[in-house]
């Protein structure tokens, strides 16, 4: 249980760096209270995981272990690409009529959904589900309350740290940096997981997939590495075509 709590901690603080919920929590660290900010981020958090390690235990009553490994590992690849690729706020993230609280709580538990920590959570739920086994509640527990609690720390975590970015720090941290260092851990922690599966659903004297395998550890690293051009290129077009940037011709 306890390696289970772990692995779904560090996980989620390497997702959740340069996340739109991240994002969020700097944002909101601007407008509201940071200890308002981070009740809401927990609430918010403990419901949609809670949602989320639910359907990966139910994923294994139909899927063998070799294929959830499978898919838990091309996840993490996916995980490394989207990372690279970023979040932006592209709305304005203050909702009149609301208490901060509520205004916070709501917008976290909206953009956790179909959210890269969320599906990563519906995986780790499904292979602890999968490692552990047994059946009636003292197994579910088992399976789901390590899971669950460990991504609602790994997100308390990361967004208390956007939330200090938030306040004062954003201008001396290196946030491309820290992006590609944790796209780079999911990309490992995918390779290797993709090897380990492969491995079960092959004869064990079939090979081939070692060089496969290889030649992705080249292959994900380049696409990155294409994925961050063309989104710095779509950002800095986007920019140059800022309405803001237009002239005045207003008549004087």
């Amino acid at each position: 249980m306890i390696h289970a709590f772990l692995l779904a901690t560090a996980a989620v603080v390497l997702a959740e760096m340069g996340d739109k919920t991240q994002l969020l929590a700097m944002a909101f660290a601007t407008r509201f209270r940071w200890h308002t900010v981070l009740w809401a981020v927990c609430a918010a958090t403990l419901v949609n995981h809670l949602l989320a390690v639910a359907v990966g235990n139910v994923v294994t009553q139909f899927l063998p272990l070799a294929w959830i490994k499978l898919a838990a590992a091309a996840s993490f690849i996916l995980f490394a690409l989207w990372t690279i690729r970023g979040d932006s706020l592209g709305e304005d993230t203050h909702k009149g009529g609301r208490g901060p609280f509520w205004t916070v709580a709501i917008a976290f538990f909206i953009a956790e959904m179909g959210d890269k920590t969320q599906l990563m959570t519906i995986a780790l739920a499904a292979e602890e589900a999968v490692r552990i086994g047994g059946v009636g509640w003292v197994a579910k527990v088992r399976q789901i309350v390590p899971v669950w609690m460990g991504t609602t720390c790994g997100m308390l975590i990361a967004d208390a740290f956007g939330i200090v970015v938030g306040i004062g720090l954003h201008r001396h941290i290196p946030e491309t940096a820290i992006k590609w260092i944790a796209a780079l851990c999911f990309a490992g922690f995918g390779l290797l997981g993709l090897h380990e599966a492969l491995d079960l659903l092959l004869p064990h004297d079939v090979t081939l997939h070692h060089a496969a395998l290889a030649a992705g550890g080249l292959v994900v690293p380049a696409s990155m590495w294409f994925i961050a051009r063309r989104t710095a290129e779509r950002r800095s077009g986007s920019s140059s075509a800022d309405p803001a940037d237009a002239p005045d011709r207003s008549i004087e």
